[in-house]
């Protein structure tokens, strides 16, 4: 309290000399020179504001200049004056608001338990087969004998194109064919009784045999008129109609075996070979669902049955395959999903993820470290017995501030910089104080049962996989490592802090937040 009423008096005669006109203001001297700026809470919180109300009055200096003849020293004391009482008002609101930013910090442990972790790849939905059904012959439609998404038998006829020339064709090689057939049996007869050389015969042989092969083309020929299904499928859309005129090669309709299908999904090269090492070392149990465009999952699980052999030089992804059976047709061709990889990972280490904050794209946690005995500043400042020798001690401090003040009014002031760690433990000691004056005897025991010490020291980390509302570390952390929980912008590096501990699985039930 003295210490307050010094400064305030100091205030007070500071106003009185610049009313009366003899206070060094009055000349050229910059505010900045005067004993009075270089108190602790103007230095501390009012520079940005003393030089705004500085630049304020030399302008109003330039302009009273050219618009009257009479000096400025009549009207100047009154700026000065209202100059020092917005620095005066600001100081005295500034500790309530430093005491206002002061809470105690929540600290919580990592934990390690069984974690499933899902990996999600977008996926093309295929046929096992999918092909297209085309006119092997041209000619006009003559028949279609199916309809569109019906489900078709191998060997069943589809489509059957007007056939007249085909067969006009093949009844003309057949007969040929029969015409050789005499001359070659004449001809063998003649051999018999040596009428003709053995040349003759196999001569006609050939002729009989080149005729042959012609009937067996136009017989082809005619059977490409109908087009049959290969496999047991679905028929897609018709692309021709009955009286069409098609030509050799004419795409008719596709057909698609749907009793398997096949979900194709890219993946990262790292995950790639973290998947291939995962094979190597027989750890590559993957459960591998499909979660279709309703949001709905595949009844039916999946396995990875085969890996692409080229990467995709523009995005840096290989193509995996997955199989689903598909006994009730739901898939079909062309769909889309999701596919969930999910993998289970023993004794994983996981922390909340608003325990963690970032910095040029790189995760850190502040872990709390426990007080070296007899180090720090427990050594230089012992811990008050009772909540009036903190504000002794708090007083002193501020005293002996002000005497070397006094010492370095002369010095150019120096940059703003943020409170000290002893400056601001002061502060934090009193309020401290306040809080336990106020305290029952029952809740003062459970107050210093519950509030525990520690320094606070900035470790990166590195992130396996995000779930939820937390992370699974891959490396910087391991289980039991005490971490600041809440309050991670109001710690820094270093800093010797008062702690409430909570129970990792206390956290881990209540997560709302994401990470700061």
């Amino acid at each position: 309290m003295p210490n307050f009423f010094c400064k305030a008096t100091m205030r007070l005669e500071i106003l009185k000399s610049i009313l009366m006109g003899r206070h060094p203001l009055h000349g050229r001297a910059s505010i900045f020179n005067s004993r009075w700026f270089y108190l602790p809470e103007i230095r501390q919180s009012n520079c940005l504001k003393a030089i705004k109300m500085q630049s304020r009055f030399h302008q109003l200096q330039r302009q009273s200049s050219s618009a009257c003849s009479r000096p400025w020293r009549s009207w100047s004391p009154l700026a000065l004056a209202a100059v020092l009482i917005v620095i005066i008002s600001g100081c005295a609101k500034r500790p309530e608001e430093h005491h206002a930013e002061h809470h105690l910090v929540k600290v919580t442990s990592a934990i390690a338990k069984d974690m499933q972790i899902t990996e999600q790849y977008v996926s093309q939905i295929h046929s096992c087969r999918h092909i297209e059904l085309r006119a092997l012959e041209s000619g006009y439609l003559e028949e279609i004998k199916i309809k569109e998404g019906q489900f078709v038998k191998k060997g069943d006829i589809l489509f059957r194109v007007l056939a007249t020339l085909y067969q006009a064709r093949l009844e003309s090689d057949i007969a040929e064919a029969q015409l050789v057939e005499i001359e070659y049996k004449n001809t063998k007869k003649l051999f018999e009784q040596k009428v003709v050389s053995e040349q003759e015969v196999a001569l006609a042989q050939a002729k009989l045999a080149k005729a042959n092969a012609k009937v067996k083309l136009a017989q082809a020929e005619l059977n490409f008129t109908e087009v049959k299904a290969p496999f047991d499928g679905i028929i897609d859309r018709l692309r021709q109609q009955q009286g069409s005129l098609v030509a050799e090669g004419d795409i008719l309709t596709t057909l698609s075996d749907n009793n398997v299908m096949w979900a194709y999904f890219n993946v990262p090269e790292a995950r790639y070979l973290a998947y291939q090492q995962e094979v190597k070392d027989g750890q590559a149990d993957v459960k591998v669902e499909l979660v279709l465009a309703n949001h709905t999952t595949f009844p039916l699980p999946g396995k990875i049955s085969a890996i692409e052999a080229d990467f995709n030089n523009t995005t840096g992804n290989i193509a995996f395959r997955a199989d689903f059976p598909n006994p009730d047709q739901l898939l079909r061709h062309g769909q889309t999903g999701t596919i969930l990889l999910s993998k289970t990972l023993k004794d994983a280490v996981v922390i909340p993820q608003r325990a963690t904050f970032e910095i040029l794209a790189k995760r850190f946690v502040y872990v709390v470290e426990p007080v070296p005995e007899g180090d720090g500043e427990g050594k230089d400042e012992p811990v008050m017995a009772d909540s009036h020798e903190a504000k002794a001690h708090t007083e002193s401090d501020h005293d002996g501030d002000d005497a070397k003040e006094d010492k370095k009014s002369s010095v150019k002031p120096a940059e703003k910089r943020p409170p000290l760690p002893r400056e601001k433990k002061q502060h934090d000691d009193k309020q401290h104080d306040d809080h336990l004056k106020n305290l029952s005897p029952e809740h003062h025991a459970e107050h210093h049962a519950n509030t525990l010490k520690g320094i606070v020291r900035q470790r990166e980390i590195q992130i396996r996989n995000e779930k939820d509302d937390i992370f699974i570390i891959r490396s910087g952390l391991k289980a039991d490592d005490r971490i600041v929980l809440e309050g991670v912008r109001q710690v820094r590096d270093g800093d010797e802090v008062e702690y409430e501990y909570i129970d990792p699985a206390e956290v881990l039930g209540h997560l709302k937040n994401k990470a700061e």
